[in-house]
Parts: C-alpha cells; sequence; structure tokens
C-alpha cells in the first residue's frame, strides 16, 4: 500500500510540473478584429491574410508577448460589438479615442495624429470646410468623421448626409456623382486616391484627433499591449512602421515616437 501511494504521489507531481510548463510552451492567441479595407492602415488580401501599418504593430507586439496574432474582419460598426462581448481581444481600423468610446471600452496610447480628408472629384470646386455649404456629403457610419461632420451639420450647412458601411460603396457613389464630396480620414482617403482614377483630396482639416487599438473595457491584456507600444516609440520600431506606410518619418515629439499611459475618461 505505502509503495502504491509513492507511485500517485510521484505520477501527481509529474502531472503538476507537466501542466504548470504547458503555457510556456503554448503560445496564447492575440484575437485582432479589422476593418479589411482601410489601408494603408489594413487591407486583406486575396489569401485572406491582412497587410498595413497596424497589422504590422499587431504582429510586433503579439511577437514581443510570446503570443500568436489572428486577425478578423468585420465590418465598422461590428468592431465595437466585437469588443465589448470578448469575442476579440482587440480592435484596429484608425480609430479615435473620444470619451464616448472610453465609457463602454478601453484603448491603448495614441500612436498616430489623424486628420479629416475632403476627398471630391477631380476639378472640383470644393477646396475648404466652407465649400461643403449646400453640398451632398458621405462618411463612414458611425465613424469619428461622420460624428464630427454630424455635430458641426449647422455651422457647415451641408445640405445632405449619406452613411456607408464601406468606404469602397462611398467612393463609387462619389465618383459616380451621388454625393459631391465625401469625409474621412485623410491618410486613407489620400491612399485610396492613388488606386482610383478621378478622384483627389482637396482639403485637410485638423482635428486633434488620436488614433490608437481599442480592447475590450479594462482588458487584462492592457497593460502589457500598453507597455509594449511604449517600448516600440522607444527603440524605434513604431517609427520605422510610420515611415514604411505613410511615406515619412513621423515628427520629432509627436505621438508616434512619445511613449503615453494609457488613455482615461476627460484626458482625450
Amino acid at each position: 500500500m505505502l509503495n502504491m501511494r509513492r507511485i500517485f504521489l510521484k505520477s501527481a507531481v509529474a502531472l503538476s510540473i507537466a501542466l504548470t510548463a504547458l503555457p510556456a510552451l503554448a503560445q496564447e492567441t492575440f484575437r485582432v478584429g479589422a476593418y479589411p479595407a482601410n489601408p494603408p492602415w489594413q487591407n486583406r488580401q486575396e489569401d485572406g491574410s491582412f497587410v498595413g501599418f497596424e497589422v504590422d504593430i499587431v504582429n510586433e507586439i503579439a511577437k514581443r508577448l510570446d503570443m500568436t496574432p489572428e486577425i478578423s474582419g468585420y465590418d465598422f460598426r461590428a468592431l465595437f460589438v466585437a469588443t465589448a462581448s470578448g469575442r476579440v481581444d482587440a480592435v484596429i481600423s484608425s480609430l479615435t479615442i473620444t470619451d464616448e468610446r472610453l465609457e463602454g471600452q478601453s484603448f491603448t496610447q495614441p500612436y498616430v495624429e489623424g486628420a479629416l480628408g475632403i476627398g471630391v472629384k477631380s476639378g472640383s470646386d470644393i477646396k475648404s470646410l466652407e465649400d461643403l455649404e449646400g453640398i451632398r456629403i458621405g462618411t463612414i457610419a458611425t465613424s469619428f468623421p461622420e460624428t464630427w461632420m454630424k455635430e458641426r451639420e449647422a455651422e457647415i450647412g451641408y445640405s445632405s448626409l449619406s452613411s456607408y458601411d464601406s468606404v469602397a460603396n462611398m467612393l463609387t457613389d462619389l465618383l459616380a456623382g451621388r454625393v459631391d464630396a465625401v469625409v474621412n480620414d485623410a491618410v486613407g482617403l489620400r491612399y485610396a486616391f492613388t488606386q482610383m482614377q478621378g478622384l483627389e483630396l482637396s482639403y485637410e482639416i485638423t482635428t486633434g484627433e488620436l488614433f490608437a487599438m481599442m480592447m475590450s473595457k479594462d482588458s487584462a491584456l492592457l497593460e502589457d499591449v500598453n507597455n509594449t507600444i511604449s517600448d516600440m516609440k522607444s527603440d524605434g520600431t513604431m517609427a520605422a512602421l510610420y515611415e514604411k506606410w505613410l511615406g515619412a518619418p513621423p515628427a520629432d515629439g509627436s505621438v508616434t515616437v512619445t511613449p503615453l499611459p494609457i488613455p482615461t475618461v476627460g484626458n482625450y
């Protein structure tokens, strides 16, 4: 009986050691949601893989945290549901930090300061925000640009606002003349217009918006991810990725190279 007890104890200890070692051997998955057609931030290829500035950020974070990145495509509005429900750990899509969003979600520190752009057909007379008076405009549904424009409807005086689920549909309508101008992320529009003939960025609107990765509220991964982004800024990785995808080095002292704390309500 004594020998049987010793054998049992040895087996239990061996099993405990094996189970303890499993996390070190098996990588966890970093589940990320992304709007699939938003270059140069992210874009899904024909083989289903994703490429882009924020994709490279995700892959680098996962590598440094010893995790396996898994990026899935979602409609823009579904991104918020995906994090709130815990279906993904984080989402990317040139998302702007706002106090309203911080009430129900968490964000990492920002890594890009964005701007809005007005997209028009080539040769258009629309050259400024004031020129949108009496004009039919298009935006992406529930996006920061749409919210920004709706808040200034009376001030700007545009005639109508059409919401779109995708940038492709919005720009198709712009090219076809169903809207006179579109308002969206300036970098994304500028990139899209290198791929589409007959459209141009006519004006850039400085808003001070800051782009970051959105995560589930108070996610257990938030601190580790934010610290990793700080490390990437400090060692030059973030600046290198910015120049690779956006075509120019980030400005000295910008949010792209400055480590920052996790955003809280009232600070953005």
